[in-house]
């Protein structure tokens, strides 16, 4: 088993769909990896930034999952990370109505010493600068490094993403953000143009369709499972993040065959994320449960075939 570092936000997020809406629940980033990663049971740490608002059980129920937050800095007169969404009714569109950035506009992250050699990292999505920053810290080169990235750095920071981008083995990002990262509209075409810019493997997410694994010419394909209901899309995409990186960790196994379960138990564990609103369903979930829906997704996408 490998130790692994969890990098980005935790957060208060306050959202809304046409299911409901909440008020300031717990969220960000590293808080729904390392939830994901958890079920893994890892040797995890989160590196993040809170303020003094931040409530004691919230990190008391990281920890009681055995994730070191030794790497969580409080800044005690400050306020918290805070966004509010609105879903529209298809719920893989929203909007923003706030993005407060409070103590994560000065985040200097420190990873714990105790952490500097662990083999996996997870760059969850944050400023790719502060990602590098981490990365910086290692004391030696990690096994595996895992980045998540999105659309609002491809447009205020690309050098400095260009640059993170370099030396990290994956990326994770969404169809969307593959196409505006490379200019291309082909989905292969797109990974092929990312892995010139350094990652060996490209998992593109596509939501409610799925997810695609890319490494030289091999391509893996998991669907997203069919679900009666998705209450919040929230945290999902971290959620598979989590997952992916959780089981890396826990298996230490870094080839393509093995990724392909990764993004499958991701999968699984981001169809539970979407079931409640914010991190709810994730802290309730149980291994039996996990078992069960991972049976459910062999069930989905293997058969036999008669080829004449």
């Amino acid at each position: 088993m490998s130790k692994l570092v969890i990098v980005g936000t935790v957060a208060f997020d306050a959202i809304e769909t046409p299911f409901g809406k909440t008020d300031k629940i717990l969220g960000g980033a590293a808080t729904f990896i390392g939830l994901a990663a958890s079920h893994f049971n890892v040797d995890s740490s989160i590196v993040s930034i809170v303020g003094g608002d931040f409530p004691q059980e919230y990190l008391d129920s990281l920890e009681n999952r055995n994730i070191d937050i030794s790497g969580v800095e409080i800044v005690k007169e400050g306020k918290t990370f805070f966004w509010s969404g609105k879903y529209h009714n298809d719920m893989n569109s929203r909007d923003t109505l706030i993005t407060e950035l409070n103590v994560l506009a000065d985040f200097n992250p420190v990873v714990p010493q105790e952490y500097r050699d662990a083999e996996i990292v997870m760059l969850g999505n944050l400023h790719p600068a502060v990602q590098q920053s981490v990365l910086n810290q290692m004391s030696a080169k990690p096994k595996l490094v895992i980045l998540d990235t999105m659309n609002f750095w491809m447009d205020s920071a690309l050098d400095d993403l260009h640059n993170v981008i370099k030396n990290v083995d994956v990326i994770t990002i969404n169809d969307e953000e593959a196409r505006q990262l490379t200019g291309e509209y082909s989905l292969v075409v797109a990974a092929n143009k990312i892995h010139e810019m350094g990652p060996k493997y490209v998992v593109i997410k596509k939501g409610e369709h799925g997810a695609l694994l890319f490494h030289n010419e091999n391509v893996f394909y998991a669907p997203a499972l069919p679900l009666k209901e998705v209450f919040d899309p929230t945290g999902a995409g971290d959620t598979f993040a989590g997952g992916f990186a959780g089981y890396i960790a826990k298996t230490g196994d870094i080839s393509f065959e093995n990724m392909k379960n990764a993004v499958i138990y991701g999968s699984t564990l981001a169809s539970f994320c979407v079931e409640k609103f914010g991190t709810e369903r994730m802290e309730s979930l149980t291994s039996q449960e996990v078992h069960k829906r991972l049976q459910q997704f062999k069930d989905l996408t293997q058969f036999d075939i008669k080829l004449t």
